[in-house]
């Protein structure tokens, strides 16, 4: 009953402001103005059409032949139409409206398995909270890829935390096929499922053997020295993600295509710095708290030497990262139709030291998250959850709120708060931010001077 409810739950927002949308905005804006009409191309069966503007492989594309021909049936009872035919910007762009839905049921089954403990209000509260953040809703009535993506790495990670890693390695290598960068998120899911069978057996050793003898052999299990049937499940993990991401990025026709000189890979550790205090502003009724501050204080206190050693290196290397690794990219210089545009020009260019003294604040929100996910999670967990999240973020020049998507769910997926006043209260914030969000794009719009059409508002 709890699945049944919240797909309504979601569809009770995602229908009504699909229509909404649709009506206001009718023709593609934005990257919609690329992946539509290769959409439409590859619904008249057009498949070596290419746009060179596009940066993604076609994978949203396949998602929406698939769509469009569930819709065929129906809509061939009521008038004859051709696939082709039925490939509207508004067809099109329903294809996230479902996928916003399937997505919420697998947030859902991901924090019950995470929580077992949760009730099922609970985790209902959780699942439609994180499905109203604020990147992830909004992109939900548009025809961008990200929430193709975001559905096909959580669906591979609840595969994968189910033991199914076969079928966890196809949706994998799919999600490879709706974004490259998706590659890392494989190769993240791939590590925590060797991590989880390690825990596991070393729980179990722990169990069965003698006390000097199985932490021995825990250990000797969980490092892959001493353990055949560890070694055989770690390749078959592996061989599984491996054979099949291989096979379809070599079916990718687009994989290395697109505005490359716009898209080229730029060392922006900074990207890494934004990403935190982003990540703790979206959730912060869970990081500003009495009790936060309560143990972070005594944190310092039973171990402050180490801690302000730390917390020096940390911001020699956030101020280095500023320094050095802060990419101004043109896109976001030029087009004031992106909220960036805003926070870089009005807050972090306001005054030439506000992006140095704002790196105190990174390195704060960096050890409010470490230490939210040190509470929950083993350390070579937390280690390789950063590495992936640099590994995505720090080659993009753009600074792109809607990057920080997947990391964001992994964060918060796997941070335990459950209290729900924390949760009511983001949701709330969400609520408020998507409201803002969605009447500035439809109802605020403007006009460049140097370019002809509508402008609107969008992150």
């Amino acid at each position: 009953m709890g699945k049944i409810a919240l797909a309504v739950i979601v569809s009770l927002w995602v229908i009504p402001t699909t229509v909404m949308v649709n009506r206001i905005v009718p023709e593609p804006y934005m990257d919609e103005i690329f992946h539509i009409p290769q959409a439409q191309q590859y619904c008249k069966g057009n498949f070596g059409s290419w746009d060179p503007m596009i940066t993604t492989p076609p994978g949203l594309y396949y998602l929406s032949l698939a769509h469009v021909a569930s819709l065929f049936p129906g809509f061939y009872c009521v008038e004859a139409a051709s696939i082709s035919d039925l490939c509207s910007a508004a067809i099109l762009r329903s294809i996230n409206g479902v996928l916003a839905v399937v997505c919420s049921l697998i947030l859902y089954d991901i924090v019950t398995h995470l929580k077992p403990t949760l009730n099922d209000r609970k985790a209902m509260l959780h699942a439609v909270v994180l499905s109203l953040y604020p990147l992830h809703w909004f992109f939900t009535f548009l025809y961008y890829t990200d929430v193709a993506s975001v559905t096909a790495v959580l669906a591979m990670y609840l595969a994968s935390l189910k033991k199914n890693y076969w079928f966890s390695a196809l949706i994998g290598a799919f999600a490879v096929v709706i974004r490259q960068t998706n590659i890392i998120w494989v190769l993240f899911v791939a590590c925590t499922g060797i991590i989880n069978i390690s825990v596991a057996h070393a729980k179990h050793s722990t169990k069965t053997d003698e006390p000097d003898v199985s932490i021995k052999h825990g250990l000797a299990y969980a490092t892959g020295t001493n353990t055949e049937g560890f070694n055989l499940r770690k390749r078959k993990i592996v061989k599984s993600i491996g054979n099949s991401s291989s096979s379809l990025l070599a079916s990718s026709p687009s994989f290395s295509s697109g505005a490359k000189e716009a898209h080229a890979v730029t060392p922006h550790f900074a990207q890494m710095l934004y990403f935190s205090l982003v990540s703790v502003l979206a959730q912060a009724p869970m990081h500003f708290t009495i009790t936060k501050a309560v143990d972070l204080f005594q944190m310092f206190r039973k171990s402050r030497a180490l801690l302000f050693f730390q917390m020096f290196l940390a911001l020699v290397v956030g101020l280095l990262s500023v320094h050095f690794f802060s990419v101004a990219h043109p896109y976001l210089l030029a087009d004031n139709r992106h909220y960036p545009f805003y926070l870089w020009k009005k807050v972090i260019m306001a005054h030439w030291s506000i992006k140095y003294l704002l790196v105190p604040v990174y390195i704060c929100s960096w050890l409010s998250i470490i230490h939210m996910l040190g509470k929950f999670r083993s350390k070579i967990w937390a280690l390789a959850y950063f590495l992936a999240t640099a590994a995505v973020l720090v080659p993009a020049p753009l600074i792109e709120f809607r990057y920080y998507t997947i990391p964001f769910y992994f964060l918060v997926l796997h941070c335990n708060n459950r209290d729900d006043q924390s949760w009511i209260l983001t949701g709330t914030l969400y609520i408020g931010v998507n409201i803002f969000t969605m009447m500035m794009f439809l109802f605020r719009p403007f006009h460049w001077d140097h370019e002809p059409g509508i402008q609107r508002f969008i992150w």
